[in-house]
This record gives structure tokens, sequence and C-alpha cells, in this order.
């Protein structure tokens, strides 16, 4: 079959087989183009026929090409925004916390600890340190409990829940401490959640018994106990064991690592977690 131009089209064949070659070298004889043979079909190496029913492999004495070591492979570079690691403990959480604790478990100083260690603003609102705020007609409890001491810590307490209250709706946590007696529910940890709210996170720091009394007796002024009272409020504290409240035993713990364990018990509290 002749084709009005070029040359005539060489017989269908395998690649590599001889008619190819002549039908090439008849059309170059006729003036025609020289037809373009197919593309090879890749292959890394040679293949050569393999025998009959064997699968093709490199000829003899054929070293394969070295190839370049695979670096370990790395972070994948996305077009998303790296995310830094998830924050640790309450993290950025704004939250209102209750330290609860006889006097001599160190809540004050904890609590103090514990907001100026937080990468977010938070606050220390002490209720002993309020209740002072009173400087002309002082009732000091270690005068005697009267219905003035009453009052006065009554209005240090509601002061407190005001200034939580403010600071959360500015975006800044708050950290408060206040002896909380289990049976006493007139000032107790309910009175404290109508003033704060109901999102108030209680958590107990209640030392052994010696070390209280060790550390009010380092006490000056009128928050220095005798250790009878001491004793009396320690025991009254015991009362939290099995009411559901996270309870930390800081007897052997300083204060860095008090206030390290209270992060802890604060974000599993946040999570959901089951204190452990």
């Amino acid at each position: 079959m002749q084709h009005g131009m070029g040359a005539p089209l060489p017989p269908h064949e395998p690649a590599g087989h001889t008619q190819w070659a002549s039908g090439a070298v008849g059309a170059r004889a006729q003036g025609g183009p020289p037809p373009v043979p197919p593309a090879p079909p890749h292959h890394p190496y040679p293949v050569p026929p393999g025998p009959q029913g064997a699968p093709p492999g490199p000829p003899a004495g054929w070293n394969a090409p070295p190839v370049a070591p695979v670096a370990p492979a790395g972070p994948q570079v996305t077009s998303h925004i790296a995310m830094p690691p998830a924050a640790t403990g309450t993290g950025t959480a704004t939250i209102a916390v209750l330290l609860i604790g006889p006097a001599g478990a160190g809540k004050t100083t904890v609590a103090r600890h514990w907001a100026g260690r937080r990468s977010v603003p938070t606050a220390h609102i002490s209720l002993d340190d309020v209740r002072e705020w009173v400087c002309s007609g002082f009732a000091d409890p270690q005068s005697g409990w009267n219905e003035h001491s009453e009052a006065q810590y009554r209005l240090a307490r509601r002061t407190c829940g005001f200034a939580a209250r403010n600071f959360l709706a500015n975006g800044i946590s708050c950290i408060l401490d206040d002896a909380v007696f289990p049976d006493w529910p007139v000032v107790g940890l309910g009175g404290w959640k109508r003033h704060v709210g109901p999102g108030l996170l209680p958590v107990v720091l209640l030392p052994g018994l010696d070390v209280v009394l060790e550390r009010n007796a380092e006490r000056s002024g009128n928050r220095r106990l005798s250790d009878e009272e001491v004793a009396s409020i320690h025991g009254r504290m015991a009362g939290w064991y099995g009411s559901g409240l996270p309870i930390i035993d800081n007897s052997t713990y300083d204060v860095e690592t008090t206030a390290r364990v209270l992060d802890e018990v604060l974000a599993r509290a946040i999570s959901g977690q089951p204190q452990t």
C-alpha cells in the first residue's frame, strides 16, 4: 500500500524485530523520511530475553548504578501553620480556684507562687489580707470569736468574691485561699460558689498535723494560733476526706512542687478526668 506522502508503513512487529530495521532502510532508499521507531519499554537496566518461562534478568557482569541514601523522614512541610505543642497543666485557661486548708498548710504561699508562675494573667486574692483591711475596729478572732469577727469575715468573703468575679469578667484568672470547714455550711464551699460562681474549682491543701504545727510556730502577729486551736482546725479539715474534693498532702513538698501538683490537679478537674 502506497500513501500519498512518505514511505509505506512498516509491518507491525515487536520492538527490536529485524524487519523493522529493513523497513527503515527501504523507506530511506525511496527518498522518504525515515520512520520514527517507537520508544523502547522502560527498564532500569537493559533486559535481554531470558530462558523459556523465566523472567528476564540483568546481563552477566552488569552492576546496578549506585543509589543515593534516603535521608530520614523529617517533619512534613505543608501549607498549614505549625501548631505549638500542647500546653501542660492548666495552660492558658481562665479559671477561679479556691485553695482550702488549715492555718499553717501553706495556702497563701502556694497560691501566690502558683499565680506568679502562670503564663497568663492570674490574681491572688487572700482572705486574710482583705479581712485585715479593717484597721480601726478590727475584730481579731484570737481575742474570741464573736458577732463582730463573724461579720468581718463575711464581709471579707463577699469582697473577695466580688473581686474574683471582676477579674474573671476581664479575662484574668484568680486563686483565693481560705480555711473553709466542711461542717460549716454558712460560710462554707456553697457560700464561696455563690460569691464567685458555680465554676469555682476547690482544692484542699492538708499536710500532716506535725507539719502544720511547725509552720504555725514560725508565724508572728495575729496569724499565729495556739497549738490547741491549730490541732482543732486540722481535725475539722479531715472531714474533707470522702467529700470528693481533690486533696493534696504537701507534708514533704516544697512550695515549687506543691504549686506544680496543684496545677496538675486543676488540669484534671478542667478536663473532667478523675482525680487520683
